[in-house]
């Protein structure tokens, strides 16, 4: 872990390090990536049913490339009373935020007559992927579908590994839940580019959305353009802007709701009160070996892990957006909180006072967990109903309102070297 003091002298360069380091994985697994793309694009379902049975130790033929609408009703029938209740409430509310994110049509008529506006559609179709292992999250499923119905996409297909034929019944109870469509037994990047490319059993999509390992990410990256993507994902994240006023254990527990996801996650926290600082750092290496996540938490914390002492918390803001986090938690006072957020450029979500810890956000709270990491609230933004959605363009004309503008475009026409663009409009105001 590390521990920077903003009096320090050489804290400029320690907090450049910071944010300068790197955890993305350093496999270089954009060959490997390559090739399972080509394969799957030469030899479609026979390429996909060979990686799976390699990756996920799955036999396709036997186990079946599709699990049935009637197995995830069941799973969500079978849930215990009070989970059902939990997975109903956060549906509901992940379904009334997005709606209020669904855009309106534009229409106008401008002082020449002309008629323009846009018209958004929802794609035709979408892919999710949902990870196995260690991150098999029936809230993920949540966050992907949800969106994408309320934007109304018609086909919403999701892929999901089973390692070794297993398959978590809530990721299946989830997926009944939020309206997929289709769910199919495949993960990895074979995954990913069968649902870009299609084969001969599964229709390709538009858009495909959904964390997953470096292969997933990779596979996500160069087969945008062929469909869009969401972002391309790295390690989760967490800063904490807290004072002194709060438990040390429970900002402790805040950092390790992140840790604990994977040994390249990284928590941070900013405070103005050194003992404070003290106390949290205490509490994390006590709690660690009470999880059952330990190795992780343990492993994030210690190579990632960070608490930086500052003047004041006003101070670190200014830092907390070099570092553009995906989660940003404010655990101060309502009003300090408020002021603070005012000052915040760059975060993926900010979560606002002592009562408001980032893991309600990952399940029940409303917004979308899936977030830009890695520095990338520098200019992205988190999973929306906009993912699912493209916007056209129209623009209607009369005589009238083609005189007034046409001119300027012939002349910008025939500046440009494009006779026949000039042509197009000339010919009609003769």
């Amino acid at each position: 872990m590390r521990w920077l003091d903003a009096a320090a002298s050489d804290f400029a360069a320690q907090f450049d390090a910071l944010v300068g380091a790197r955890r993305e994985s350093d496999a270089d697994v954009s060959r490997d990536v390559a090739a399972i793309i080509a394969d799957v694009r030469a030899r479609g379902d026979a390429a996909v049913a060979e990686l799976t049975a390699r990756f996920d130790r799955v036999d396709l033929g036997a186990a079946g490339w599709r699990i049935a609408a009637e197995d995830c009703a069941a799973a969500y029938a079978a849930l215990d009373d009070r989970l059902r209740a939990a997975l109903d409430l956060a549906a509901a509310r992940i379904t009334d935020f997005h709606a209020k994110q669904k855009p309106a049509d534009s229409e106008s008529v401008d002082s020449t007559g002309a008629r323009l506006g846009s018209r958004w559609r929802a794609v035709d179709a979408a892919g999710i992927y949902v990870p196995g292992g260690r991150a098999a999250y029936p809230s993920s499923v949540l966050m992907n579908a949800i969106p994408a119905k309320v934007a109304g996409v018609e086909r919403l297909v999701m892929v999901t590994p089973t390692p070794g034929g297993a398959i978590n019944p809530l990721v299946l109870a989830a997926a009944h839940l939020a309206g997929v469509d289709e769910v199919w037994r495949l993960g990895g990047a074979q995954a990913i580019a069968a649902l870009a490319l299609g084969t001969d059993r599964i229709a390709p999509v538009d858009v495909i959305t959904g964390p997953g390992n470096a292969w997933v990410a990779e596979a996500k990256r160069q087969l945008f353009g062929v469909v869009g993507i969401d972002m391309v994902a790295g390690p989760s994240e967490i800063v904490v802007v807290a004072d002194a006023a709060n438990d040390p254990q429970i900002i402790a527990a805040d950092l390790l709701s992140q840790a604990e996801h994977d040994p390249t996650s990284q928590s941070i926290l900013f405070t103005d009160d050194t003992e404070f600082a003290r106390a949290v750092a205490a509490r994390v290496d006590a709690t660690i070996p009470t999880l059952t996540t330990a190795a992780v938490a343990e492993a994030s914390w210690r190579d990632h892990g960070a608490i930086v002492v500052v003047p004041t918390l006003a101070d670190a803001i200014p830092l907390c957006d070099r570092l553009a986090a995906e989660h940003l938690e404010l655990a101060v006072e309502p009003d300090v909180a408020e002021a603070l957020f005012a000052q915040v450029r760059h975060a993926g979500s900010v979560f606002l006072g002592r009562h408001t810890p980032e893991a309600i956000g990952d399940y029940v709270a409303g917004p979308n967990h899936v977030l830009p990491t890695g520095r990338r609230a520098r200019f992205s933004s988190g999973l929306s109903v906009l993912d699912f959605m493209k916007r056209t363009s129209f623009l209607a004309l009369d005589p009238a309102a083609l005189a007034a503008i046409g001119p300027a475009a012939v002349a910008l026409a025939e500046t440009e070297g494009l006779p026949a663009h000039a042509l197009s409009v000339s010919q009609r105001l003769n």
